[in-house]
């Protein structure tokens, strides 16, 4: 569990790390640099958990050795998938990292939504349903391996 105070709001209580694949942890269907590793340390925290259409069919092989578990969505009504798949772990336990529109959802509902804005840009949707926006992945993975970075952005 990750604990996080954030002053003059409620304290955040993260039990999951919920990622989006290509375009937040991936690009072309290959894990980003430093993300791995990022991911690894989360583990010890967090559980991890990665929801995805996996658009480039990579997503097993570049997630081998993270520990983490592997949700591939089909085609049609991927935000609301998304969505039930945090509603199911408890939302407010949940900290949501993505790019897509299909993430807008997700984000919105969880305790901590992290909007990525990478090579493939983010939907404006998406931003908006977030709490912070960052500008790339390990970023993203930063604010939790490093909360008081979150702190920071989000006291009031």
């Amino acid at each position: 569990m990750l604990e996080i105070a954030i002053p003059g709001a409620e304290p955040l209580r993260l039990d999951h790390l919920v990622a989006d694949f290509n375009g937040t942890l991936a690009v072309d269907g290959e894990l980003l640099p430093g993300a791995g590793e990022a991911l690894r340390r989360l583990a010890e925290k967090l559980a991890l958990h990665v929801v995805t259409a996996d658009t480039f069919g990579r997503a097993r092989d570049a997630l081998a050795g993270i520990p983490c578990e592997l949700a591939i969505l089909p085609e049609g009504g991927q935000d609301s998938a998304k969505l039930r798949y945090v509603e199911a772990l408890g939302a407010a336990r949940c900290a949501c990292l993505g790019n897509g529109r299909n993430d807008r959802l997700m984000l919105a509902a969880a305790g901590l939504g992290i909007a990525v804005m990478q090579g493939e840009g983010a939907a404006v949707e998406t931003l908006l349903a977030a709490a912070v926006a960052v500008p790339d992945v390990n970023a993203a993975l930063g604010l939790l391996l490093y909360p008081r970075r979150l702190v920071a952005t989000l006291r009031t």
